[in-house]
């Protein structure tokens, strides 16, 4: 897992596991962010695999999927609802962390 902050309050990581959420909090993070559609890749974790050890950890979750089609306008609104919600610092994963970055960025503008 490599984790890469953004700012104070958000950073993003590749694809995460289940069993990665207890070294997620133990960094500090308080909530987390899946901006994959399930079963996006063979044998990716379910994101109610993810939130189910976040959950247990004390971790809050959200999911904001950004499939095929790219940041659509329901995502980035899901997205700055996500952020005005969570408790920060929160930490965002996609596949490689990019669809996790330009959200967040397009959230911010967003949000003014």
């Amino acid at each position: 897992m490599n984790i890469r902050p953004i700012d104070d309050f958000y950073a993003v990581s590749e694809q995460i596991t289940p069993e990665d959420v207890a070294e997620i909090k133990a960094a500090g993070y308080r909530s987390i962010v899946c901006h994959r559609p399930d079963d996006e890749e063979a044998g990716q974790p379910a994101f109610a695999d993810v939130a189910a050890a976040a959950e247990k950890q004390g971790l809050y979750v959200a999911h904001v999927p950004v499939g095929g089609m790219g940041l659509t306008p329901d995502a980035v609104t899901g997205m700055v609802d996500a952020l005005d919600d969570l408790e920060k610092p929160v930490l965002g994963y996609c596949r490689s962390g990019a669809r996790s970055t330009r959200i967040y960025e397009e959230a911010k503008r967003l949000r003014g």
